[in-house]
């Protein structure tokens, strides 16, 4: 079905446009099948869907590849009255939840899928990924490609030489020889499996056993001696490039193969096993395997788990069993631990991004706003107040100056580096993509109060503070000679008696107003002015039944679980960095902003990628906005409150780095956001200036307390 907007009649077509709906066809609506986009630009584009639950949305009017373009004079007047629609599919009503969560302020965005998606509704490339190898397909193509190739390299010959060196153990035995013929044709098999069969000839074998009794007692032993000298080996060597393979993620169909073999075809009758190519089948295919590699299995989720932080997981195991084992670094280094602990947090980091979005497309607007309030800042907040405390009974301020770091580091990665990494690879794809520049506005609005609510004490220190110089000198002798000093920093203590000896009472202050403005902002975008982001939900129910991932429970419960895990994590980064800092020739300040600022940020920013591959720059600049804000009006005021009950001395006054480098990066953010429109050029500038500030960092000075 096709639909096209009458130039003739504008006011009708302004009408429609400014409904924001979310349908979920059924017997109220079975002829629908298309949804309509206006485009920002003087034309409107309709998307051809075959939906099962939509999103209307309100917004930068991009409505993806999949769109035709017809010429309407009214295009620009739609996108200027801030009427454009992008209609977003949705498959159930669990995911059209999590779809609004996304536009809803203050909600972590998360780009995958929290129920199962069926197989015949995906794409023929993951169908790929998730594909029996007992499949005899066409062969498209060679099987000789590069990933094949490096395939024998990495593992095909050395599998080979281990059954050729089995093969004639198992011919000494005399009675394991159909054992040791087998293990011929494994040799010859393992050195290039592509594009050959492993079948199953079920009549010769019932032909065998009913004709010949005695050879069917003979095999029974061979069997025995085979379990007893063959397999065992053979078991070592397949579970090892299992696991080898699966961890190399691309390499995938090497695990699933060997696991093919070792689970079945090692333990049928050798006679009934037969290697020919796929043009010569004649019984049951048991493996068929065409490559080796294929590039796609990032996309490879189990129950809905990314197959990266799958197999980051074990790290985490690991990383505790050696850091509260080891704590002498007798057999492993501080930086070892340190870089196991970071790297640790990566995959947590995910499972509790999950966890949140798991609950929140599962509950009410009130159970998701509390769960990604109590959760959404949990990674961060788990360091910093371990950092604090680490330093604290260590008695050094290193470790607040590093905290202050890492918040400065996550202020500029996510004003400049995922806005800007995001506007590069969606730019490259999509050319020009647009967003909705009101609610980039709001967030630009918070940003800008954020960073002078945070940045008022350092300012109040500059301006009345006295400047204290750790050590001056002058030519002797010359007493008209300027004296030269160093470490001289801004302090209120001994100030003028017209200023209180603490200004406390102005950073208690800071610490209420700036929730207050969240709240504020919450208010504004989810209520008062909601028709910013114009996303409306009806009672219409999706098609069709639906499998969650993860139910409630068990998403609190992984919430609760990577929790406890982050914190001990980051109890041990922070216990193993003091010898980084303190005999590296890197900076603090770098280190701060860079590795523990970026980090755990990392599962947001592939979120924000492929926001923006799919021509939804808007979240993608929201997951960078949505993020900082959280910095400056939850996780700093939080800080506060813990070191106003615990005492680990926290100062909320920052370096001049800090200040100029966060204000700087705001101005440039706001002046970015202005257009509503954004490509890979922009987004260059954003990742160069962040490249810019690093660099600045990198040469910086360590702060005096390190």
């Amino acid at each position: 079905m096709k639909s096209h907007a009458d130039p003739e009649q504008p006011h009708q077509f302004l009408r429609r446009a400014s409904h924001n709906e979310r349908i979920c066809p059924g017997h109220h609506h079975p002829d629908l099948a298309v949804a309509e986009t206006p485009s920002p630009d003087a034309s409107h584009h309709f998307c051809h869907y075959t939906p099962k639950c939509l999103i209307a949305v309100h917004r930068g009017g991009q409505c993806g590849p999949s769109c035709r373009s017809t010429p309407l004079r009214y295009g620009e007047e739609v996108w200027h009255d801030g009427t454009t629609k992008t209609t977003i599919r949705a498959e159930n009503e669990v995911e059209a939840n999590r779809e609004a969560n996304n536009y809803k302020f203050g909600f972590r965005k998360w780009k995958g899928n929290v129920t199962e998606r069926p197989i015949q509704d995906r794409s023929d490339i993951v169908k790929e990924l998730y594909s029996d190898l007992s499949t005899v397909k066409p062969q498209a193509g060679s099987v000789i490609t590069f990933g094949n190739i490096v395939y024998v390299f990495l593992f095909g010959w050395w599998i080979s030489l281990i059954y050729f060196l089995i093969c004639p153990v198992m011919f000494f035995t005399i009675c394991g020889a159909p054992y040791g013929k087998l293990c011929w044709r494994m040799t010859c098999f393992f050195i290039w499996p592509f594009g050959k069969s492993i079948e199953k000839v079920m009549i010769y074998r019932i032909t065998h056993i009913s004709l010949f009794t005695f050879p069917s007692i003979q095999c029974r032993f061979s069997t025995y001696v085979w379990l007893l000298l063959g397999y065992p080996v053979l078991v070592v060597v397949h579970s090892l490039v299992c696991v080898i393979s699966w961890l190399l993620v691309f390499t995938i169909p090497v695990a699933k193969m060997n696991a093919r073999i070792l689970g079945t075809i090692l333990l049928m009758a050798p006679e009934d096993i037969h290697i020919q190519t796929p043009d010569k089948v004649c019984g049951y295919v048991l493996l068929c395997c065409y490559r080796a590699f294929n590039v796609y299995y990032y996309k490879y989720t189990v129950q809905g788990i990314n197959i990266f932080a799958l197999n980051l997981l074990p790290l985490v195991l690991v990383t505790l069993v050696i850091g509260y084992t080891d704590r002498g670094h007798r057999y492993f280094s501080a930086e070892t631990c340190f870089a196991l602990a970071i790297t640790s947090i990566i995959p947590l980091s995910y499972y509790i991004g999950m966890g949140i979005a798991s609950i929140s497309a599962q509950s009410n607007f009130a159970v998701g706003a509390v769960v990604n309030a109590t959760f959404g800042s949990i990674t961060e907040m788990t360091f910093y107040i371990t950092a604090l405390l680490q330093g604290h009974r260590a008695g050094s301020k290193c470790y607040e100056e590093i905290v202050k770091a890492a918040l400065t580091g996550t202020l500029l990665g996510c004003i400049l580096f995922i806005p800007g990494i995001c506007m590069v690879i969606g730019g490259i794809k999509h050319r020009e993509q647009r967003f909705n520049s009101r609610s980039a506005g709001v967030s630009s609005a918070l940003l800008f109060i954020s960073i002078g609510g945070v940045f008022a004490p350092t300012l109040f220190s500059k301006t009345y503070g006295n400047l204290m110089c750790e050590s001056c000198t002058n030519t002797p002798g010359n007493a008209s000679a300027p004296f030269m000093c160093k470490d001289c920093h801004y302090d209120t203590v001994g100030c003028s008696t017209q200023l209180p000896t603490d200004f406390q009472p102005l950073v208690y202050t800071i610490s209420v107003m700036l929730p207050a403005a969240y709240l504020i902002g919450l208010i504004f975008t989810l209520k008062t002015h909601s028709h910013i982001y114009d996303i409306h939900i009806s009672d219409g129910h999706g098609a069709g039944h639906h499998v969650v991932h993860w139910s409630r429970w068990r998403a609190l419960a992984v919430l609760i679980v990577a929790t406890l895990l982050m914190a001990a994590c980051a109890d041990l980064t922070t216990e193993n960095i003091q010898p980084i800092v303190a005999h590296s020739s890197i900076s603090q300040y770098f280190i701060g902003v860079t590795v523990l600022a970026m980090v755990p940020e990392l599962p947001e920013i592939v979120n924000g990628i492929q926001f923006a591959l799919q021509n939804n720059i808007s979240l993608s600049l929201e997951v960078g906005s949505c993020i900082a804000v959280q910095v400056c009006m939850i996780q700093i005021p939080l800080l506060i409150l813990f070191n106003a009950f615990y005492d680990v001395g926290f100062v909320l006054v920052f370096s001049d780095i800090h200040l100029w480098a966060s204000i700087f990066s705001v101005i440039l953010v706001n002046y970015i956001f202005m257009d509503g429109k954004c490509d890979y050029f922009q987004g260059t500038a954003l990742v160069a200036v962040y490249l810019i500030l690093l660099a600045v960092y990198f040469f910086a000075p360590s702060p005096r307390s390190c």
